[in-house]
C-alpha cells in the first residue's frame, strides 16, 4: 500500500451558480465563495491493483487518526501481510503506531519509554522497529524529500484535477458544507476504483549524476 495524507482539503461554495456558455458568451464564474471548513483524507493506494483501499476523512491528521486509519486497513484482511511505503513524517513513525504493529504482530518484546529508552525512544529506534521485514504489517520510508516517489501522489494530483481544482468544468469544486465535501470525495473514489483504477506504469528512467 502506498499511503499518505492529503490536508486542508477546502468545502467552498460559490455564493451564486456558474452562468453557461451562449452564443457571443464565455462562461461566467461567481469568484465569491463561502468557506465550510477543511477536512484531512487518507488514503492508500494498491500498487498491485490500482484502487484506493479504506480511506479515511476527517478533521485532523493527528498520530491517532493514522495510526486508526492503518488499523482500519488492515481490518479490511486481518491474515494478509501489510506493506505500507510512506514519507517519514512523524505520525509514521509515531509511538501509537509501534505499539500497533506489536499488538498486530504478537511482539512480546519490552518497547521502553518514549524519549528514554528501547524501541519508544526516539523515532529513529521507533522507524527500525516499524521496518523490521519480519513484521506481519511493516512500514517502507521513501527518503527524506523524495516523497513524491510514493505512488499515492500521482492519485492525489488525479483527485485534484478531476474534483477539487476550483477551474475545471462547471459544477465541480463546489461543496455546500464539510458532509458534502467528505461524500464526494468518496463517491469519487468508489466511481474511480470501478472504471479507472489499474496501476501506475512508471516512464522515468532518470538520468545519472556527472560530477
Amino acid at each position: 500500500m502506498s499511503t499518505d495524507e492529503m490536508t486542508g482539503i477546502q468545502a467552498l461554495e460559490r455564493i451564486f451558480p456558474t452562468l453557461p456558455t451562449g452564443p457571443g458568451l464565455v462562461e461566467r464564474r461567481e469568484f465569491e465563495y463561502v468557506r465550510h471548513g477543511t477536512q484531512s483524507l487518507i488514503a492508500n493506494f494498491d500498487v498491485a491493483t490500482g484502487q484506493i483501499v479504506a480511506p479515511s476523512i476527517g478533521d485532523t491528521r493527528t498520530e491517532s487518526d493514522f495510526a486508526q486509519h492503518i488499523e482500519n486497513t488492515v481490518d479490511t484482511d486481518p491474515t494478509a501481510t501489510w506493506i505500507f511505503v510512506t514519507d517519514q513524517l512523524n505520525t509514521h513513525q509515531s509511538e501509537t503506531l509501534v505499539r500497533l504493529v506489536a499488538q498486530r504482530c504478537d511482539s512480546s518484546i519490552d518497547l521502553g519509554l518514549k524519549g528514554k529508552s528501547g524501541i519508544l525512544k526516539s523515532m529513529t529506534t521507533r522507524a527500525e522497529f516499524l521496518q523490521d521485514p519480519s513484521h506481519c504489517l511493516r512500514f517502507v520510508y521513501t527518503p527524506k524529500h523524495s516523497s513524491w516517489l510514493n505512488q499515492i501522489e500521482i492519485w492525489f494530483s488525479i483527485l485534484v484535477r478531476r474534483l477539487l481544482k476550483p477551474k475545471v468544468l462547471s459544477g465541480r469544486a463546489n461543496f455546500t458544507s464539510l458532509a458534502d465535501l467528505r461524500q464526494r470525495i468518496l463517491d469519487f473514489i468508489a466511481y474511480f476504483n470501478q472504471t479507472m483504477a489499474k496501476p501506475f506504469k512508471w516512464t522515468f528512467t532518470g538520468r545519472p549524476l556527472i560530477a
